[in-house]
């Protein structure tokens, strides 16, 4: 991402960014065809870069590139470039420096028991810890990846079988993970032990599949099976599925951003119909801070599920007043700081006709920075609403994570700074809301951490960190200097 100021940055500046995508196939001759397709419908989840890796049992081929998946491989099947009966993916969203080829995912490594490529979702919170004492003991590090630290721990673990050295090194990292790896036998999935991140097995005739989203399993008609459970890695091969628990105290913590906005409308999450759950945060955020308007309209896109729930709960219209104009790149050439300024109006323009003299009410699935929520009210008003009122489908997220999600830090976060008269004059709006995490979790049908429900990764909203903070923590503290670059996945 450059510097320059002449580079125009992503008008959703102040939006969360994408996690990543992976997805894995065993036993399906066009294999990397295949992945190519279940990318394509994960692209959502990461679009800096792309990679697909295959083998036919002998030979490893990869390929990785800069860009979209429809981009980069389409056209010739890739299969043909790509040959071969097991294959994994990966799209990818970097949170930390700069996209280059090098860190861009499925990684490959050549090991004692012979190729291993891997591909990563989440985030190791000790990976900085880690590779400092692999490189002290004479490793040699080909990216800034944290996924490669896993692969360094393969290289050393102690064990007979690939799965046992694979399970001794997954054991030695923390923070919230799934894995797709590939070996010239078969097809490994694992996930961590509080099943942060999604990972879903599914089945395609006689065929298995890996993925972080049942949308993926849609692309190419696959059956969805089950999800990998926290703490479990499985083995596809030729054998079948066999499962192994790396973490026999796993407890169920699934991220409840997937809900709130990474997960694609049509994905099964956790048994539970996202657009359904996004649909019930509008009911519930229309019921907790309702207002006297006269049309309802989304945030496309991410907003639009919530923004129906409300329209509906409040019996007002739910109309498309921001269109959104979806052949923007991240970045556009500016040649003056007055085009600069117009910035937003690359992505959302105003639909006039439903705007002028109405009290609207904006519903957006979050506020993370705020600047981008003003710029659009900015732009309401412009095109003649009476009133601009504003909601965020979720609660106010007032803790950075640490799990894979770009996210600001909390000095950045407006929630975790400004009371909310403050940021309802920040956002120059006639009202401001947010969902409370009791409303977000009734949406999921849930109780509040009530003892017989899961309790959700929800520390965004609550502080609450299911895990070790090893990495922040030293820094915090003054630790060793962590002078390693990770960008995680």
């Amino acid at each position: 991402m450059s510097d320059n100021p002449s580079c125009y940055i992503d008008p959703n500046e102040d939006k969360i960014k994408e996690e990543c995508g992976v997805f894995g196939i065993f036993g399906m001759e066009n294999a990397a065809s295949m992945t190519a397709l279940g990318l394509h419908a994960l692209q959502h989840r990461g679009q800096e870069a792309c990679g697909i890796a295959a083998t036919d049992g002998s030979k490893f081929h990869t390929e990785r590139h800069l860009g979209l998946v429809g981009d980069n491989f389409t056209g010739a099947d890739p299969s043909e470039r790509l040959p071969g009966h097991i294959s994994i993916g990966h799209n990818r969203y970097s949170t930390a420096g700069q996209t280059v080829l090098r860190n861009v995912q499925p990684l490959f490594s050549e090991l004692h028991t012979g190729g291993f490529a891997l591909a990563h979702n989440g985030h190791i919170t000790n990976a900085y810890t880690i590779k400092e004492q692999l490189v002290e003991k004479g490793a040699i590090f080909q990216s800034t990846s944290d996924t490669e630290v896993v692969i360094h721990l393969i290289a050393r673990a102690q064990g007979g079988e690939f799965i046992d050295r694979f399970v001794n090194a997954i054991r030695q990292v923390d923070g919230g993970y799934a894995f797709v790896g590939m070996t010239k036998d078969g097809l490994f999935g694992a996930r961590d032990r509080f099943g942060i991140r999604p990972l879903l097995i599914g089945r395609l005739g006689d065929s298995y599949v890996l993925a972080s989203e049942t949308c993926a399993f849609d692309m190419i008609d696959a059956e969805f099976i089950r999800e990998v459970a926290p703490g479990e890695v499985v083995v596809i091969n030729s054998d079948g599925i066999r499962s192994f628990t790396a973490f026999p105290n796993a407890e169920s913590r699934p991220c409840i951003f997937e809900f709130v906005y990474f997960a694609r409308p049509d994905s099964i999450v956790d048994g539970k119909s996202v657009y359904e759950v996004r649909k019930r945060m509008g009911m519930r955020l229309a019921q907790e801070t309702p207002a006297d308007i006269d049309v309802v309209i989304p945030v496309p896109d991410s907003g639009v599920p919530a923004a129906i729930g409300f329209a509906q709960e409040m019996g007002v219209p739910f109309e498309l007043g921001i269109i959104r104009n979806h052949y923007v790149g991240r970045t556009f050439i500016q040649p003056t700081q007055a085009i600069r300024d117009m910035g937003v109006k690359l992505k959302h323009s105003a639909n006039r006709a439903m705007i002028e003299g109405k009290r609207v009410l904006l519903v957006d699935d979050s506020i993370v920075r705020g600047t981008t929520s003003t710029k659009i009210v900015r732009m309401i008003k412009a095109a003649g609403a009476k009133e601009v009122h504003f909601r965020s489908a979720s609660p106010p997220i007032k803790f950075p994570d640490h799990y894979g999600i770009d996210m600001p830090t909390k000095e950045k976060l407006i929630a975790a700074n400004y009371n909310l008269d403050a940021m309802t004059e920040m956002l120059e709006v006639d009202s401001l809301g947010f969902l409370s995490v009791e409303g977000l979790y009734w949406a999921m049908g849930e109780k509040l951490r009530a003892e017989d429900t899961p309790q959700y990764t929800d520390h965004c909203f609550t502080g609450e960190y299911p895990t070790p903070l090893i990495d922040r923590d030293r820094k915090l503290l003054g630790g060793n200097q962590l002078s390693f670059l990770i960008e995680v996945a």
